[in-house]
């Protein structure tokens, strides 16, 4: 019986061989080419029963660390620094080489700074901005950086801004140390406290103003220092209106300092700055020792373009100031006539 079973097992075999050289035949593959398509293909994960080849993992490369790092810095906010031109500008020295130099050094160390403290807040108001329709594409709501590459990256900003600024001039590095503590407080602090964080927001602007005075050792006036802190406080003010606006139209839940505000009384501190800050202008520009007419004249532009940024935020939009300031073209002609009358009156005759 044994030998009946053996003899069986051996005449299957045989079979069983005898078909795979066959087919091995017919279809001419190799063993070592076929183990070698399955070794090039690619490997498969099971997951719930199905097979899911792997995701290729971007390359990490030098160019693609850089290039997430600079969204991260939000160039585009950038343009905000720029109002260290305004005191050299106002003055009338910009055009002098040594006056240049000293100002775009500023420029520099304020981007540097404002970066820095940019990634600080990503990194802190990551799980929010996770939630948020638009911040949740940042780099490290997104997950393109870790947030400790992001505060180690912060970190190197802020120590090769604040040594830029010291080597301009000493009184920068002074100026670039008080504004990375305001943006620190307000990041840890004052941002959850209710008209501080416009307030803080707003201080910011004028320290930016306050650094181009400095590195080019230009003494600012009151009227300057009252303008540049009204618009920025009328800036910032319409940036938590649209804000609370949306949050409150779209149903979603608004953060804690937001809430406690209303659009009735943004509307009102919203009128309050634009008017201080049109009134404090024309004191300033009828009041210049020279070329009143032109200053004169900036006036219309300058009030045309609060009235417009007014109604721009009456419709919805302001939540990125630099974006709307950038994309509306009558906001952008109004700013071209203004920078032709106000250097007009600052250069005619210089």
């Amino acid at each position: 019986m044994e030998n009946v079973v053996l003899s069986q097992g051996r005449t299957r075999f045989a079979l069983a061989h005898g078909a795979t050289i066959a087919l091995y035949q017919r279809f001419n593959i190799n063993s070592l080419q076929a183990t070698a398509r399955v070794e090039e293909a690619p490997q498969a994960q099971f997951l719930g029963g199905e097979a899911y080849a792997h995701v290729p993992v971007p390359d990490a490369s030098p160019r693609l660390a850089a290039g997430v790092l600079l969204r991260a810095c939000r160039p585009r906010q950038w343009s905000k620094n720029l109002l260290v031109l305004a005191a050299p500008a106002a003055a009338g020295v910009i055009d002098r080489p040594l006056v240049a130099a000293q100002a775009a050094g500023a420029l520099v160390v304020m981007c540097l700074l404002s970066s820095a403290t940019y990634l600080l807040n990503d990194v802190r108001d990551v799980e929010q901005d996770r939630l948020h329709p638009h911040k949740r594409s940042r780099p490290v709501a997104a997950g393109e950086m870790p947030p400790r590459a992001a505060l180690l990256a912060a970190a190197a900003l802020a120590l090769t801004g604040l040594g830029l600024a010291t080597a301009i001039t000493p009184g920068l590095g002074a100026v670039g140390c008080c504004y990375l503590a305001l943006t620190a407080s307000y990041s840890l602090w004052l941002r959850y406290v209710v008209v501080l964080d416009i307030l803080a927001i707003a201080a910011g602007f004028v320290l930016r103003a306050l650094a181009g005075g400095v590195a080019t050792d230009i003494y600012l006036s009151r009227w300057f220092v009252i303008v540049t802190g009204c618009c920025a406080i009328f800036l910032v003010t319409a940036k938590r209106y649209a804000e609370l606006r949306e949050q409150t139209g779209s149903g979603v839940t608004a953060r804690t300092t937001l809430r406690r505000y209303s659009l009735g009384h943004l509307r009102l501190t919203l009128l309050t700055a634009a008017a201080i800050a049109c009134v404090a202008y024309t004191g300033w520009a009828f009041t210049r020792p020279a070329h009143v007419v032109w200053y004169g004249l900036s006036i219309v532009p300058f009030v045309l373009w609060l009235s417009r940024y007014a109604v721009l935020i009456g419709a919805g939009a302001g939540q990125a100031p630099e974006e709307l300031i950038l994309r509306d073209r009558t906001l952008l002609a109004l700013s071209l006539l203004w920078s032709f009358l106000f250097l007009g009156g600052v250069y005619v005759g210089h």
